[in-house]
């Protein structure tokens, strides 16, 4: 009996035990088959992660950036020609860093701003210096804006374009108006041009007939996939080819339109509020707000599993080897009580079957 209970003291100590300065066990947090570490506290409403090398770089949406390399982390300013507007979903959203950052100290960066009464969206160039980021360049502007559904994700794609997601920002005609920039998935060179192999001469529309996608990840052989918000539920998973329709506001689901592209895997009647995707090992994480989860989507079965749940809003995702990083938007307004706060955090990835 002694024996026993020294040993049931034994298991709860080392339950309680946490493992280098960076990784705690965190909790009220359940995850499937993975650890959870806390890389950075007290976060607010971040959008996006970038890295670079062991420095993560984190937009949140009032209009900062967040530099995080070990222990230490720093806000840092923006100086920009247009403020950041914040309101809604509105903010400093999508960024990415330059392919040759380390030395050129360049990233792309999607922001919401005010002019003349009007919220739009713009992408630009940033520069780093020191702890301010300053602006370089006005890639696109006047990307129609609203309180809901900017969009603003944007990322560099195997093709070394630049990619960005927009939303139909409360106006759901302008997804079908291909001379509109609204509801769109937009490409273009890393100045800002238009690629001569867009799918519409000197246009930056590369797909059309979205909502408010939110997410954009390539597989190894180049396929491109996103994730977008959908009315009533009916949150979709969509394979991008250039061109193509994906059918918002006429066709939302299951529904048929000649000429238009279903998604591959919609969420019927439950809700998601999908975000940010990556692709790993045949599969796409996806982060979910409404759905306070990061879920694993099998691109060949189309089956959908529990990667990760417990720690509140979901915004964004990023893999890096065998490590999947993710940031919490507890404090966008919508989240609950008990999830109260921001966090970026790390979790391991396997590639056995979930």
């Amino acid at each position: 009996m002694r024996k026993a209970v020294l040993f049931t003291v034994l298991l709860l100590f080392l339950s309680g035990c946490t493992y280098g300065s960076q990784t705690e066990q965190i909790e009220d947090v359940e995850t499937t088959g993975s650890t959870v570490g806390t890389l950075a506290k007290n976060l607010d409403i971040p959008w996006n992660i970038a890295k670079d090398n062991q420095t993560f770089y984190l937009t949140q949406r009032a209009g900062k950036i967040i530099e995080i390399s070990g222990e230490t982390t720093r806000e840092q300013s923006l100086s920009l020609t247009k403020n950041v507007h914040h309101e809604g979903e509105g903010g400093l959203l999508g960024f990415v860093l330059a392919a040759d950052f380390s030395t050129s100290q360049k990233a792309y960066a999607y922001h919401t701003y005010k002019e003349e009464n009007e919220i739009k969206n713009r992408i630009i160039v940033l520069k780093k210096e020191g702890d301010t980021w300053s602006e370089e360049g006005t890639l696109v502007e006047n990307i129609p804006g609203g309180r809901i559904h900017n969009g603003g994700r944007i990322k560099i794609g195997p093709d070394s374009m630049l990619y960005a997601t927009t939303g139909d920002a409360g106006n759901p005609d302008l997804a079908q108006d291909k001379q509109s920039l609204a509801g769109k998935i937009l490409r273009m060179n890393l100045d800002g041009t238009v690629p001569d192999d867009n799918p519409l001469k000197s246009s930056y529309l590369y797909s059309y007939g979205h909502r408010n996608p939110q997410g954009l990840a390539w597989d190894e052989e180049g396929n491109l996939y996103s994730t977008e918000h959908g009315q009533s539920a009916h949150d979709e998973i969509n394979s991008i080819k250039p061109g193509q329709n994906y059918g918002w506001p006429l066709i939302q689901g299951d529904e048929e339109e000649s000429g238009m592209v279903k998604p591959i895997f919609h969420t019927g009647e439950q809700t998601w509020a999908p975000s940010g995707i990556e692709y790993w090992n045949g599969s796409l994480y996806i982060a979910t707000l409404r759905g306070e989860k990061i879920r694993r989507f099998d691109i060949s079965s189309k089956q959908v599993s529990d990667f990760h749940e417990g720690s509140g809003r979901m915004r964004d995702v990023l893999i890096e080897e065998n490590s999947l990083y993710t940031i919490t938007n507890n404090r966008d307004g919508r989240g609950t009580p008990k999830q109260d706060d921001d966090k970026l955090l790390s979790l391991p990835l396997t590639a056995r079957e979930y």
